[in-house]
């Protein structure tokens, strides 16, 4: 959003622009913030892939079979697919080509890397989703991560008026209800490492 000062001529304007600026600088929803409502649940790990062998593959040579290893012990077949791995780490997809006229096996047609570790992930586990009052619960954050950030700091908003740091955390509520309990994370670095960075889970206190 963008304000130009030129238009702003009389005292009373350019304090009435700076008076909206501080109010969406107060509306913008900053990790460790904990007047805010609610913290949107975890997002999905990014597991999956698609890739396309046609580009990289000299048609006028075919019809051709295209043999995909993905890395983990799985081959697929076709000239593009989609694929789900089961666990995040670095993957060496080949791509063997198969000429269908001759039987020829073209190897290594085709390497890519695939890294499902250089991501950021804002999640955390809990030991139980639903507990009686006084029951502790503890929360962890064993995957939580924000790649390109320094010195990231781990915030618990137990959403009962209870805030606690770290990357594991352990809480009793005192009394029955709904709670949102958010955890956040905030780094150094990028604009991107101070904004919010925060998911929450619901848990459900009985009497």
């Amino acid at each position: 959003m963008r304000f130009s000062l030129a238009v702003i001529s009389a005292k009373a304007s350019l304090l009435a622009a700076l008076l909206m600026l501080v109010g969406f600088a107060a509306q913008a929803q900053q990790a460790g913030d904990t007047t805010s409502i609610s913290c949107g649940p975890p997002l999905p790990r990014m597991l999956c892939v698609d890739l396309d062998g046609r580009p990289s593959i000299d048609e006028p040579a075919g019809p051709f079979t295209y043999q995909w290893h993905m890395g983990d012990g799985t081959t697929l077949t076709g000239p593009t697919v989609s694929y789900c791995y089961k666990e995040r780490k670095n993957y060496v997809v080949e791509l063997d080509v198969i000429v269908d006229k001759t039987g020829e096996i073209r190897r290594g047609q085709k390497y890519i890397p695939v890294n499902l570790v250089q991501q950021n992930i804002i999640d955390f586990t809990t030991t139980t989703t639903r507990v009686r009052v006084g029951q502790p619960v503890s929360f962890d954050s064993p995957e939580a991560q924000l790649i390109t950030c320094r010195n990231v700091q781990y915030v618990w908003d137990f959403r009962d008026g209870t805030i606690m740091q770290g990357r594991t955390a352990q809480h009793s509520f005192r009394r029955p209800g709904t709670y949102s309990v958010r955890f956040s994370m905030r780094g150094y670095g990028s604009q991107d490492c101070v904004a919010s960075h925060c998911v929450s889970r619901e848990i459900v206190v009985e009497p």
